[in-house]
């Protein structure tokens, strides 16, 4: 299992979503997809939590092979332009944003133990050998 590190951006849910939606998508990802070094990007959004609604409208993931090649990314010219279009985006501490180590595993499968076999059938005897041995009788 190999570790890559991500550029977590967790937005807060905005005053105005379509308005949000359509920004994020024209501006901010349109930049986010030409940083260089970016390996994989993961969006989700967020349908509440066990407890009900919750704070975070939009998870934005941004993978890359090492922090610092993240670092960098963030620091060359189209990555500070990336940064202001985010503040703009997301004012007055709207988003929040998190480096973090990147592992993914796939588990082992493990079946549930399958029940016991039942027991093999009593073998029946042929009608023949229940039958009494010797003459016949018939009733009379």
């Amino acid at each position: 299992m190999s570790a890559t590190y991500k550029l977590i951006i967790l937005f807060k849910q905005p005053e105005d979503p379509a308005d949000f939606e359509r920004r994020w998508s024209e501006e901010f990802v349109p930049l986010t997809e030409q940083l260089p070094g970016l390996q994989r990007v993961v969006v989700a959004h967020t349908h509440g939590g066990p407890a009900g609604p919750v704070e975070i409208y939009l998870v934005h993931e941004l993978h890359f092979n090492s922090l610092p090649a993240l670092k960098a990314a963030m620091s060359c010219a189209l990555g500070i332009q990336t940064g202001q279009t985010l503040v703009r985006l997301a004012p007055k501490g709207r988003a929040t944003l998190l480096f973090a180590e990147h592992m993914e595993d796939t588990p082992t499968r493990r079946d549930p133990p399958k029940p016991p076999a039942p027991p093999p059938p009593v073998p029946t005897p042929p009608k023949a050998a229940l039958l009494p041995k010797g003459p016949r009788h018939e009733p009379g």
